[in-house]
């Protein structure tokens, strides 16, 4: 009988292409904890008595990096963070409560907002006038920004220390050959672990889960039962940008020859680090109609001048700039609507 290549005593349920490994499962389990738990430690992505905020949108790299971070921190030091997008079919209820029941057996604080409740629409409200307005920008760019944002403003609500995301090795693959390409060499400096946010305002955000095949959260996710949402996001393959076309040609490359993605990112942390080290926090401008930071000579931040082309001058969000940035929206009381507005 096959073994594990590892215990050399049970049954393997996992081939790793870039070690040629054969894995079972707790010993796959047990390299994906190891490997995450190296990282963290490579770049001191995580202190003992830190608090996390995590984003938790129930899918598979969301669950793993939950999964994974709970054995590797005090679960009371980590608040997880849904978002409902608001897109039809695609954020129902009973999904959005499998979630919340899920975080609560692992013993950590839960939220729940939307992009409604941030910016007073949801993301099919907003991706519909932007097509009728012809603007020209996907809905995922539209989705992106909302998240991050919203992701950042809770994490300075409750005094989190890290903001963590579950983007896994495909992910910053790509990111980074899209810098690459565009000669975005602060974009590319930015991803590196060691490098600051570009504002105080910006709380430090960590991807523990950036040395970890795509496929690789796939298989734990499925052989962890996780709830895993079933519909595919209708937005997709709509407006495919610079990135999806980079994926494409990235997963042809890893497909002849298993380990070039892992191979690129640990060739760009080696020799990014010293300048990646060397940024620091800038005092950047406000924006005129939110107070968040903006780029100099920007009078408005990239949501607001997104959101103003779609026609929406006055985001829910404003609000919390007229009120000092205090918390009179009270977003994390939102009520999950069978839309998913």
């Amino acid at each position: 009988m096959t073994v594990c290549d590892v215990c050399k005593r049970r049954k393997p349920v996992v081939y790793q292409k870039h070690t040629g490994l054969k894995l079972c499962k707790e010993c796959f389990y047990q390299d994906i904890h190891r490997r995450v738990k190296a990282e963290i430690d490579r770049w001191g992505m995580i202190k003992p008595g830190d608090t996390i905020l995590l984003g938790l949108s129930g899918g598979k790299d969301s669950w793993v990096l939950l999964d994974t971070l709970v054995r590797l921190h005090d679960p009371s030091k980590i608040i997880a963070v849904t978002i409902i997008e608001g897109i039809p079919g695609y954020n129902r209820r009973e999904y959005a409560e499998r979630v919340k029941a899920k975080a609560k057996e692992y013993g950590i604080d839960h939220i729940m907002t939307s992009i409604k409740e941030y910016t007073g629409h949801t993301l099919a409200e907003i991706v519909d006038e932007s097509i009728r307005r012809r603007v020209g920008v996907s809905p995922c760019t539209y989705c992106g920004i909302s998240r991050r944002r919203i992701l950042n403003l809770y994490a300075r609500m409750y005094g989190a220390d890290k903001t963590a995301t579950a983007h896994n090795l495909d992910d910053e693959s790509q990111a980074a050959f899209v810098n690459l390409l565009r000669g975005d060499w602060e974009g590319l400096l930015r991803q590196h672990p060691l490098s600051s946010p570009a504002s105080p305002l910006i709380v430090p955000r960590v991807k523990p889960l950036r040395k970890i095949y795509e496929w690789e959260t796939a298989t734990y996710a499925y052989l962890g039962g996780f709830p895993l949402q079933e519909t595919e996001c209708a937005y997709i393959n709509m407006m495919p940008t610079l990135r999806a076309r980079v994926r494409r040609a990235l997963y042809r490359l890893e497909e002849r020859r298993p380990g070039t993605l892992l191979t690129f990112m640990e060739t760009l942390d080696r020799i990014l680090a010293e300048d990646a080290r060397s940024l620091k926090p800038q005092q950047l401008p406000s924006c005129e109609r939110c107070g968040e930071p903006t780029s100099h000579g920007r009078r408005l931040c990239k949501l607001c001048e997104l959101l103003e082309k779609a026609g929406i001058e006055k985001p829910r969000y404003t609000e919390l700039y007229q009120h000092g940035g205090r918390e009179p929206l009270k977003l994390h009381r939102l009520r999950v609507s069978e839309g998913g507005g």
